[in-house]
């Protein structure tokens, strides 16, 4: 491993569930997936410590529940919850057959499937070089998985958050809906609040506003920008002070 060229270090990537569905209608998909491990194994044998916050959209949403079924906001956030712990289990699984060591700890306590969140835990497989899976988001209800994401970062004194999205970073609208949407290289916490860019949600983005924490915002499906990211290429959008 060699990590003397590496612009970022320690890294928390933050992925949708819809990643792993992929374009189908299945839950998951081997060609959305395979590539995904494969390229986060690569960035693993430079020498980058890796964690990684998955979301739960393939699966199920907790607000589908509460429009769709009526059930109570606090049991639909922690039926999201259990599904990022299904939707981390197969990640786990799939990047072992990439002989990269795992540890998935969430933050609801199920210790016979994992491990319990504790920081200096967390830390510790950092050091000994395990790719982190965190699931459960942050334990509690009305909080998202963006939110997690970001906690968990500061957490670990990650160097950056990387949201991968299937679009190429932030763009002034919806590049899926306007063609003339522009797209932004850099941008401001404070731009992304005011002019409510919805890349997470706004109490991730505080959070990272008020840690320092930068977020890169780049496409995942396009195999190679997360190497490029590490090695220092300006790929996606960068968010930051």
């Amino acid at each position: 491993m060699n990590s003397g060229k590496l612009k970022y270090k320690r890294v928390l990537i933050k992925l949708s569930g819809e990643i792993l569905a992929g374009e189908g209608k299945s839950i998951f998909s081997e060609k959305a997936i395979k590539p995904l491990v494969e390229e986060i194994a690569e960035i693993h044998e430079l020498g980058v410590d890796i964690a990684v916050v998955i979301g739960a959209g393939n699966i199920i949403r907790g607000q589908d529940l509460v429009n769709n079924l009526g059930i109570e906001r606090v049991k639909a956030d922690y039926t999201g919850m259990l599904a990022t712990v299904i939707n981390g289990m197969i990640l786990q699984d799939m990047l072992e057959t990439q002989n990269c060591e795992t540890r998935m700890m969430t933050a609801i306590n199920m210790s016979e499937i994992a491990e319990p969140f504790i920081r200096r835990k967390a830390l510790s497989h950092l050091e000994k070089h395990r790719i982190i899976i965190f699931t459960a988001g942050s334990g509690h209800p009305f909080f998202t998985t963006d939110t997690a994401s970001i906690l968990r970062a500061i957490e670990i004194n990650a160097d950056v958050v990387l949201k991968g999205t299937k679009v190429d970073g932030v763009f002034d609208s919806d590049p899926m809906k306007m063609k003339n949407a522009q797209m932004y290289s850099k941008i401001k916490f404070s731009n992304v609040l005011r002019d409510n860019l919805r890349i997470m949600d706004m109490t991730a983005i505080s959070l990272s506003k008020e840690n320092n924490l930068p977020i890169i915002v780049y496409n995942s499906k396009k195999y190679g920008n997360l190497k490029k990211i590490i090695m220092g290429e300006e790929i996606g959008t960068l968010v930051s002070k």
